[in-house]
């Protein structure tokens, strides 16, 4: 088996909601691709963009919110941890906020 085969039966499982399933499902289906294909061509081209292949808009603001809140919930569980005593000001310049 191959690099290429062994890759594409890595599994990976998400939540979703059904009537939002079953709505992408129609649309890709016009296309003529399953959402697993049409998930797999998004994480491609979100390699070849190094990150989301679309630009955020107010209509996705809160996978953006979320994804920022889980950013950072990691940093203080990490800050909790290290017992490390850090200013304000070099949180917000690690967390990459700008307080200007």
């Amino acid at each position: 088996m191959g690099k290429a085969e062994s890759t594409k039966s890595d599994m990976f499982r998400f939540r979703i909601n059904p009537e939002v399933r079953k709505e992408v499902e129609s649309v890709y289906e016009k296309t003529g691709l399953t959402l697993t294909q049409a998930i797999n061509i998004f994480i491609r081209q979100s390699i070849n963009a190094g990150g989301l292949p679309f630009q955020a808009t107010e209509d996705n603001a809160e996978m953006i919110k979320a994804k920022s809140i889980e950013r950072l919930v990691k940093e203080l569980e990490y800050g909790e941890n290290s017992g490390e005593l850090v200013s304000e000001e070099d949180v917000y310049k690690r967390l990459g906020v700008d307080m200007a």
